[in-house]
């Protein structure tokens, strides 16, 4: 049931955005979503287990906007730079993301262990939900990677593939420097294309 899981994802989204998560009720979220209470715990099966789908699909989601300002220019250095932009953007447009990536849960979010919990759920996007979550560490890592992926050419020399995952890593780090304190004129951009090196890429 895909178009109600996502209907119940939006749903307890909006509602996070209103209240905090411990007053956020499964009959509101169900009722919002236009689906009965039942199918909501069909799908998720707990409010815990509909907070861990949620923080997912936001991962999810985070890291599809990464892969997308990889893609764009041709120019390595601009490609990581745009990928700055998009990790300092998406954490100071989406709380959640924000809390992923810098490990700081307000009390006003859900706050699910990283670890993997036991599922038994029938559901193969909850059970995946259910699985580990990324700490802000393996978020510096998955983004390093992509960068990596995307920019290291066929046939690229090993000593080369270090250089630009250090480059990469930067990239993301200051990016997540910018998320706690917001630089000034010139903003991450400035910062990220002072701070790789010309080749980078």
């Amino acid at each position: 049931m895909p178009a109600a899981r996502e209907s119940l994802l939006d749903a307890a989204f909006a509602a996070l955005a209103r209240r905090p998560w411990s007053a956020v009720r499964m009959v509101d979220v169900a009722a919002a979503a236009g689906v009965s209470r039942q199918t909501l715990y069909n799908e998720f099966g707990s409010k815990d287990g509909l907070a861990r789908a949620l923080v997912r699909r936001e991962a999810d989601g985070y890291l599809a906007g990464v892969d997308r300002a990889l893609a764009g220019p041709s120019d390595p250095r601009d490609r990581l730079t745009a990928t700055a932009e998009w990790v300092t953007s998406a954490a100071r447009d989406n709380a959640l993301v924000r809390a992923m990536l810098t490990g700081c849960w307000s009390e006003r979010l859900p706050s699910p262990a990283l670890s993997a919990v036991p599922s038994t759920s029938a559901v193969p996007a909850q059970r995946r939900a259910d699985g580990p979550l990324p700490s802000p560490g393996d978020f510096v890592a998955l983004v390093r990677d992509r960068a990596v992926t995307v920019l290291a050419g066929p046939g690229t020399p090993r000593s080369d593939t270090a250089d630009l995952a250090r480059s990469c890593e930067l990239a993301v780090r200051l990016a997540l420097s910018c998320v706690a304190a917001p630089p000034g004129e010139g903003g991450v951009a400035d910062l990220v294309r002072s701070a790789l090196p010309r080749q980078a890429g």
